[in-house]
């Protein structure tokens, strides 16, 4: 039987992504069979690189995957390090943009973490907090949902989002919460630096977090359904983010 080890991502492309971010890897693991399109590019990387791989029969790597969307391909991997917030500003400032931050409050469902994650990293985003309780972590779910772009985002866990966002203001942030009582987004100057601060799926942003904001913005919307889910709203706000940014800096050249 074989047993592997707890830190695991699963799917062509974030394996392949984890390959080339250069994250330590132990071993891939193929399901017999599964020898085609962009598998023979992981395959060719990974003799490149010296990672060993091992080819299993389908019971066995049914066994060791933990999702559906595993695609015949799954590799043990080191354990994903959480960076400081610092780190975060740090890196905007190593750029010379305005930091760009978003802060998941209480974010429990995997795939809407996933699909941040990877929304994030096509905006250009600095780097995502997120809360050590009561929320979702760097699992392989939200790896194979990310398509790999967990390799790249740099993401911090705290222990009071609340403290966090009052560190973040005095650093010189302005704290924007997606609250749907909030001014409409396209009204609102997003071109300094922001933390966007999106809530759990249930309870939204939650009182204490809603009062630490600097300010309330919302989606205008017209229909009958009166909200998004979180990787939606994250997905809107962040492009407009993006959006007055991009026109910003083409106004001045």
């Amino acid at each position: 039987m074989i047993h592997i080890r707890k830190d695991q991502i699963e799917g062509r492309n974030a394996v392949m992504e984890a390959i080339l971010a250069g994250r330590p890897i132990y071993k891939i693991y193929l399901k017999k069979g599964e020898r085609h399109g962009v598998i023979f590019r992981i395959m060719e990387l990974a003799r490149e690189k010296g990672i060993p791989l091992q080819e299993v029969d389908a019971d066995a790597f049914y066994a060791m995957v933990r999702t559906s969307g595993h695609q015949g391909i799954c590799a043990a991997v080191s354990p994903r390090e959480y960076v400081e917030v610092d780190d975060i500003l740090n890196h905007a400032d190593s750029l010379k943009e305005d930091p760009f931050i978003m802060v998941l409050n209480e974010l429990t469902d995997p795939q809407n973490f996933g699909s941040i994650i990877r929304t994030a990293d096509c905006f250009g985003v600095h780097g995502i907090i997120i809360s050590k309780n009561r929320a979702c972590g760097i699992t392989p779910s939200v790896v194979k949902v990310s398509a790999g772009a967990a390799e790249y985002m740099k993401i911090a866990r705290v222990t009071n989002i609340a403290s966090t966002l009052e560190d973040l203001k005095n650093k010189g942030l302005w704290v924007m919460g997606a609250d749907a009582e909030g001014r409409d987004c396209f009204d609102v100057d997003l071109t300094g630096p922001i933390a966007l601060v999106i809530g759990g799926e249930d309870k939204g942003l939650g009182r204490l977090i809603r009062e630490k904001c600097d300010m309330l913005i919302r989606i205008p919307m017209k229909g009958h359904i009166g909200s998004l889910n979180a990787a939606v709203a994250a997905s809107i706000l962040g492009y407009d983010i993006i959006r007055q940014r991009l026109s910003k800096n083409a106004g001045k050249s």
